[in-house]
C-alpha cells in the first residue's frame, strides 16, 4: 500500500511539502535539469561504508546512499517522503496486521536473475536471523515468528509469518498491528537480495548485485577512495538515472571538499563545513539548498558508565544538558543554520510535537545545572581527576569545532574537566561505538530511514535495538512503543510515541541538541539538484551541463 493516496489520507506527504516549502533556501534556478547531458557521471561526496553492502547490515550513511542507488524495495519515497511504487503491485491489508503484497512480474537484478516472491521472503528472514547477526535485524521484530528466530544462539533462520504464495505473491502475518508498517517498507532492511548473495554474504558485500538505478562499476569500490556506480539497464521502475553514473568521492576532511566544490573538481557536496556556512550563498550563488530535513543531533551517554548509573547518573545527566547553551554554538558555529531541539524527532516528521512535558530539562541554564550537579555529587561523588570525555569522528562538517565548544561549556558551567575525544573517521567512530567500550560520552545523529516517528524512537532507545548506542533499556518505554504500534491510526500512534518521549525525557539516555537542516552546493558542472526529505541529493535526478 504504498499507494501516494494512502499516504496523503495519513498526512504525512502535506505536512513534509509544507515544511521544506516553507523553511528551504537557496535558489531560484528552477529545477534547471531539463536538457542536460545524460551521458556524463557526476561525482558526490561521502564516507567509508562501515559493513559490506547488505540491505540488513548497512545502517549508516556512508553504505546507506549507495544502497539505496543500486537496490530497490517494494517502496520508495519521494522527494517530499510521499510513497512511490518500486517492485509492488500492491500491498494490502483490512487489518493492519495480516499483508497480501503483489509484486512487479517481470522485474530482474543488475545480473539477470529474475526477483520474485521468494527473494524477499528469504532476504527478511536472513536480516532477521540472529546466527547471521545483522545490524538492522530488528526491523523485522515485527514479524510473527521474529522472537524465536532472533534469540541468542537460535538456529532457526523462518519467521512463521512470511510465506511465499507464488512467484509474484507473499504475505506478511504481524505479531500485533502496527500503525506504520507500510511506511517502513522502502528502508534499505526490507531490499531483496538474488539467490547468489547467501552463498558467501561476505564477498557479496564487496560486490553486491542489486535491482536498483545504479549498479556498482566493475572494480567500483576503492575502499577509503571512491565508489563509482553506473546506470543499471536492467531498471524498469520510477527512479531512472538522468546522469552516466555516480562516483562516491570519501574524503575524511569537508573543507577539502568544499574547496573541491567550489573549484568544480566535486559535483555536489551534501553539508557545508562551518569554515564555508558565512559565505556560501555568495561562494555558489543560485547552486546552493537550505532546508531543514528529518534528522537530529544528539549526545549519547552510555548506561554502563559507572558515573551515569541510579539517581546520580539521572542527575549528572540532567545537568549536562542544563550546561549546554545550544543556541550559541548554533549562532557561533553554524551560523544560525540549526534549531534547538524540544523532543527526540524532528519537526519534519507527521506528529511533532514541540510542547512535551518534560522538555525544560533541555534548556540552557548554568545555576540550575551547577546545583543539579551538586545533587548527584551529594549522592556519588565525581571520581577525582576523571575527564568527561565525548567522542566524536572529525571528518563530518562541523564535529570538531562543535563538540569542542560544547566540551568547553560543559567545564565551565559544571567545574570538571571536559574534552573532545577525536576519532579520525565515521567508520572508525562507529566500530568503537559499536564495541560498547566507550568511557565517556559520543557524538550521534540521526537521519531517519522512513518517515515516521517511531524510526526515530525504537531503533534508537528501545532495548537491544541496532542503533541504541548506549545501551538503554525500560520496559516502560519499549510498552510504550508496542501500545503506539498497536494503534489503529498513524494520527493515533503519534498521539502514544510522544507519550513515551515523556520517559525519555525523565531517563535522558542521550541529549538532543539540534534539529537538522541541509546546506548543500553543486558545481558548475551539473544543473540544479534537488534534495529530498531526509536530506539526501537525489542523485538519479542530477544532470550535468
Amino acid at each position: 500500500m504504498r499507494f501516494a493516496r494512502t499516504y496523503k489520507a495519513l498526512g504525512v506527504a502535506a505536512v513534509l511539502a509544507l515544511s521544506l516549502s516553507a523553511c528551504g533556501g537557496g535558489t531560484d534556478t528552477g529545477n534547471g535539469n531539463g536538457g542536460g547531458d545524460t551521458t556524463k557521471v557526476i561525482t558526490a561526496n561521502s564516507t567509508e561504508p562501515g559493513n559490506g553492502l547488505l540491505p540488513a547490515n548497512t545502517n549508516e550513511v556512508g553504505g546507506g546512499r549507495v544502497m539505496d542507488l543500486i537496490f530497490s524495495g517494494l517502496v520508495s519515497y519521494d522527494a517530499k517522503g510521499a510513497i512511490v511504487n518500486e517492485l509492488a503491485e500492491s500491498i494490502e491489508s483490512t487489518d493492519s496486521q495480516n499483508y497480501t503484497i503483489k509484486i512487479k512480474a517481470g522485474e530482474t537484478f543488475s545480473d539477470g536473475s529474475p526477483i520474485t516472491a521468494k527473494n524477499f521472503v528469504d532476504a527478511w528472514n536472513f536480516g532477521a536471523a540472529a546466527k547471521n547477526a545483522q545490524l538492522n535485524s530488528y526491523f523485522f521484530e515485527s514479524i510473527k515468528g521474529y522472537d524465536k528466530v532472533s534469540a541468542e544462539g537460535s538456529t532457526e533462520d523462518k519467521m512463521e509469518g512470511l510465506k511465499v504464495v507464488d512467484d509474484t505473491t507473499f504475505t506478511v502475518a504481524l505479531a500485533q498491528p502496527e500503525s506504520d508498517f507500510k511506511l517502513r517498507l522502502g528502508y534499505t532492511a526490507f531490499y531483496p537480495l538474488p539467490e547468489s548473495a547467501y552463498a558467501d554474504p561476505k564477498a557479496f558485500g564487496e560486490n553486491p548485485v542489486g535491482n536498483g538505478p545504479y549498479k556498482l562499476a566493475a572494480d567500483g569500490w576503492k575502499h577509503e577512495v571512491s565508489i563509482t556506480l553506473v546506470p543499471n539497464d536492467k531498471y524498469k521502475g520510477p527512479r531512472a538515472p538522468k546522469n552516466g553514473g555516480v562516483t562516491f568521492k570519501i574524503f575524511s576532511n569537508f573543507d577539502a571538499a568544499y574547496t573541491d566544490v567550489k573549484s568544480d573538481n566535486l559535483d555536489i557536496l551534501d553539508q557545508v563545513p562551518p569554515s564555508g556556512l558565512q559565505n556560501y550563498k555568495t561562494d555558489f550563488e543560485g547552486r546552493y539548498v537550505n532546508q531543514p530535513y528529518a534528522g537530529n543531533a544528539t549526545m549519547t551517554i552510555p548506561s554502563y558508565l559507572p558515573e551515569f548509573q541510579g539517581e546520580a547518573g539521572l542527575l549528572r545527566r540532567q545537568a549536562i544538558s542544563m550546561a549546554i547553551d545550544r543556541q550559541q554554538i548554533i549562532d557561533k558555529i553554524f551560523y544560525g543554520n540549526k534549531k534547538i531541539a524540544a523532543d527526540f524527532t524532528s519537526p519534519v516528521i507527521d506528529g511533532y510535537n514541540a510542547n512535551i512535558p518534560g522538555a525544560e530539562v533541555l534548556k540552557f541554564d548554568a545555576a540550575k545545572a551547577k546545583e543539579t550537579w551538586a545533587k548527584a555529587e551529594a549522592i556519588s561523588p565525581w571520581p577525582a581527576g576523571k575527564v568527561f570525555t565525548i567522542s566524536s569522528n572529525i571528518d563530518g562538517a562541523g564535529n570538531k569545532e562543535y563538540i569542542t565548544a560544547m566540551a568547553n561549556q560543559i567545564s565551565t558551567n559544571l567545574g570538571i574537566k571536559a574534552e573532545l575525544n577525536p576519532i579520525p573517521t565515521f567508520k572508525e567512530m562507529r566500530a568503537l561505538v559499536n564495541s560498547k567500550k566507550l568511557t565517556g560520552a559520543s557524538r550521534a545523529g540521526w537521519q531517519a530511514d522512513y518517515p515516521s516517528l517511531y524510526n526515530f524512537l525504537g531503533p534508537l532507545y528501545g532495548t537491544g535495538a541496532g542503533s541504541n548506542d548506549g545501551d538503554y533499556s525500560s520496559a516502560a518505554f519499549d510498552a510504550k512503543l508496542k501500545e503506539g504500534l498497536a494503534a489503529t491510526s498513524v494520527e493515533d500512534g503519534n498521539k502514544i510515541f510522544n507519550e513515551s518521549q515523556e520517559i525519555l525525557l525523565k531517563d535522558l539516555p542521550v541529549v538532543p541538541l539540534w534539529y537538522q537542516a541541509v546546506q548543500g552546493v553543486w558545481s558548475n558542472n551539473v544543473n540544479t539538484v534537488p534534495f529530498g526529505w531526509n536530506g539526501v541529493p537525489l542523485y538519479n535526478e542530477v544532470t550535468a551541463k
